[in-house]
């Protein structure tokens, strides 16, 4: 899938691609930081039917969902043919005993013999963490392991102070 990137002079830059549709959907980043989500219209992928204004913080929430998709399919796509290992994710909410906590701490592999793969994050993934990575309330924590293993983990991350 091809992004196409468009300097806009004098506004900042459009990155889009076009959907099996025919429609394009895309990013134009502002010369002052300013973020817009665009669809193109059906009849027209050259023409705007949508723009909607995203802060720094939205922008990077709906790059984390469209990123946690992406990467949860490919994860899944090389456990397939794997019988009795899936991967899950667990979300870190406030509250939470491990939240402000190093990865370390939770003694996963060792507690449920699962594995923590990555950490999703403000649009970013953290791949492989390490166990000095310091868990944040609304990281997303990828786990491969068997559905017990999971289960018990799921466990353990949301569990209360």
């Amino acid at each position: 899938m091809n992004i196409e990137e468009t300097p806009l002079p004098g506004i900042g830059v459009r990155r889009e691609l076009r959907l099996s549709s025919g429609r394009r959907v895309g990013v134009v980043t502002h010369r002052d930081g300013q973020t817009e989500l665009i669809l193109s219209r059906v009849d027209d992928p050259d023409a705007c039917a949508a723009s909607i204004p995203l802060s720094a913080e939205e922008a990077a929430g709906l790059g984390s969902l469209l990123g946690s998709a992406q990467l949860i399919a490919q994860l899944t796509a090389e456990h397939e043919n794997i019988s009795g290992v899936t991967t899950h994710q667990i979300l870190i909410r406030k509250g939470s005993a491990f939240a402000g906590r190093p990865l370390g701490d939770t003694h996963m592999r060792t507690r449920t013999g699962t594995s923590i793969v990555a950490l999703l994050r403000d649009g970013k993934v953290i791949g492989s963490p390490r166990p000095d990575e310091v868990l944040h309330v609304d990281d997303m924590v990828v786990i491969v392991g068997t559905d017990q293993g999971l289960a018990d983990a799921a466990q353990i991350l949301q569990s209360r102070l």
